[in-house]
């Protein structure tokens, strides 16, 4: 009787191990989500990237702003509703400068353990908030830390709301420099890619002083910048 209890419990103890793992790859997946519309990047021939910035406004965005109008490039801004709302005027100034928003949801908080009303909630007071800049083209949905389970993907498949990851993340080790950075984002770029850089806070420095000059290798190897709105087009 004991052996089959300590059987029993063991094997319990396997299950659960494994569905957390399975949870877990779920959880920070980027080419898979429950339901819905998940894209890391196009499958194309056309070489053309999208960059995309995280996070923000903040007081970091009038420079951003300027590199990006010096390089003479559009870009994806996943912004927050919060920091929009504290904000107001720099979420205005990149909708006046042309650049793409996007919903990186209000408060920045994982949405993994969550319910479906508070995924509602964060979805759409940041939307509230978009509107606010004048923004008036389309709105994908990056989730924080890139991380879903069901009920934020279930949202925003009701909603018809695509997802939109990255495959390319040269900015999220420990501290890189801006040399590390331009290094591998040329490593690992391809064709339809979705660059991801961060570049609103203090510790995104290495980030700005990276974005011209990845652009220009970029660009001398025969690469178009688009938003994510008009890459998911090819």
């Amino acid at each position: 009787m004991k052996r089959k209890l300590l059987i029993g419990g063991a094997l319990a103890l396997v299950v659960l191990i494994a569905t957390w793992c399975g949870l877990y790859v779920l959880m920070n997946s980027r080419t898979y989500q429950v339901a819905g519309r998940i894209v890391p990047h196009v499958d194309t021939a056309d070489k053309v990237v999208a960059l995309t910035l995280d996070d923000g406004p903040t007081e970091h965005t009038p420079e951003v702003l300027r590199l990006l109008a010096q390089a003479a490039v559009p870009a994806t801004f996943y912004l927050t509703g919060s920091e929009l709302a504290a904000h107001p005027e720099f979420g205005a100034a990149i909708a006046a400068a042309g650049h793409e928003i996007g919903n990186h949801s209000y408060s920045h908080e994982r949405m993994v353990l969550t319910t479906p009303g508070s995924v509602r909630d964060e979805v759409e007071r940041t939307d509230a908030e978009i509107a606010k800049t004048g923004y008036r083209g389309p709105i994908t949905f990056r989730p924080p830390f890139g991380k879903k389970l069901f009920a934020l993907p279930l949202y925003l498949s009701r909603h018809d709301r695509t997802t939109v990851m990255w495959d390319v993340e040269p900015d999220s080790g420990k501290s890189p420099t801006a040399d590390e950075i331009v290094a591998e984002a040329l490593d690992q770029v391809r064709p339809g890619s979705i660059i991801l850089l961060h570049t609103m806070y203090g510790s995104g420095a290495a980030s700005r002083a990276a974005l011209p000059r990845l652009v220009s290798e970029l660009r001398a190897r025969g690469y178009t910048f688009v938003t994510v709105g008009e890459l998911l087009t090819h």
